[in-house]
């Protein structure tokens, strides 16, 4: 297995969201605090496109049934064209609640996109809000856009993903250090059973991926590495990456044998970055085995 190294220096506050565009070969990944971005790298050519968005965007999924992609912002869903930069508002899935954002989301096997939400952290200029309310929700968009609430009482949503064969869900609240596994029904979207899946002594659990063998990938925010938990929890490997805050991580390349992984540097000090300098960027490895395809948005 290949060490991680620095692919992108993007220099993201808060890089999150990635995802592998496996039909047209693309790399996606947002910057959340204002000025939000969007990116998209093509490893064909090694150009990096980049947006800037009127608010914050926190996850996103490209669309099967049309152009585009379905992006989670801070004031709702929303349908971007790359192609014009035009992005749209479809509507707003927590309108009582003013003060949350989107935060951590993914498709699973049947094409809806499952978003957690929060209380916003992050305030216009990028400083810190403390976190007071546990008012985040596990939401549901099916492919007809309607919006269910799955589970509530959310303080930090992260890690939103399936077992191969889509009988298990994966989900954590961050702030608890677990991360939770779900019976998971395809054919309705219903989840139960909630149970521990896997906890770990270094940092915290963030954004998450499951590779073709079962095993679930997860970055950990504070822990400068990548952890690779088996089917029944325990901790396969290690992978160390040189940067504090490890946010998501997605399987891309042509045969999806490559982990690119995004990072932040949020709020670290003059001092904390002269020791980690490439925090903020996109990093990769080769981890020896297959992930799977990016699920896409069936609306």
């Amino acid at each position: 297995m290949d060490a991680a190294q620095s692919l992108i220096d993007c220099n993201c506050t808060l890089g999150e969201g990635i995802l592998w565009d496996a039909r047209d070969g693309y790399l996606w990944w947002v910057d959340v605090p204002m000025p939000s971005k969007l990116y998209r790298y093509a490893p064909s050519t090694g150009k990096v496109d980049t947006w800037e968005m009127d608010e914050m965007i926190a996850s996103l999924a490209v669309r099967e049934n049309g152009e585009g992609l379905l992006i989670a912002s801070h004031g709702g869903l929303n349908h971007f064209d790359p192609d014009t930069s035009e992005c749209k508002r479809l509507f707003d899935p927590e309108p009582l609640k003013p003060f949350n954002r989107s935060n951590d989301g993914a498709v699973d096997p049947s094409g809806r996109f499952w978003l957690g939400t929060m209380q916003n952290n992050i305030a216009p200029d990028g400083s810190e809000i403390n976190i007071v309310s546990a008012s985040g929700a596990l939401l549901r968009i099916d492919p007809d856009l309607t919006c269910h609430s799955m589970a509530e009482n959310i303080t930090i949503s992260n890690t939103v993903c399936w077992s191969p064969d889509g009988t298990v869900m994966y989900f954590a609240d961050t702030v608890t250090g677990v991360i939770f596994a779900h019976d998971f029904d395809q054919s309705s979207g219903a989840i139960s059973n909630r149970r521990d899946f896997a906890r770990f002594d270094r940092g915290h659990p963030d954004g998450s991926t499951v590779d073709a063998d079962g095993y679930l990938w997860n970055a950990r925010w504070d822990g400068s590495c990548v952890v690779r938990f088996a089917p029944d929890g325990t901790v396969d490997r290690v992978v160390e990456i040189p940067a504090a805050q490890v946010t998501n991580c997605t399987f891309g390349g042509d045969d999806l044998s490559t982990m690119y992984v995004t990072t932040a540097r949020y709020g670290l000090s003059a001092s904390d970055l002269e020791g980690t300098p490439e925090a903020g960027n996109i990093f990769s490895f080769e981890p020896g085995v297959h992930g799977r395809p990016d699920n896409r948005f069936a609306g």
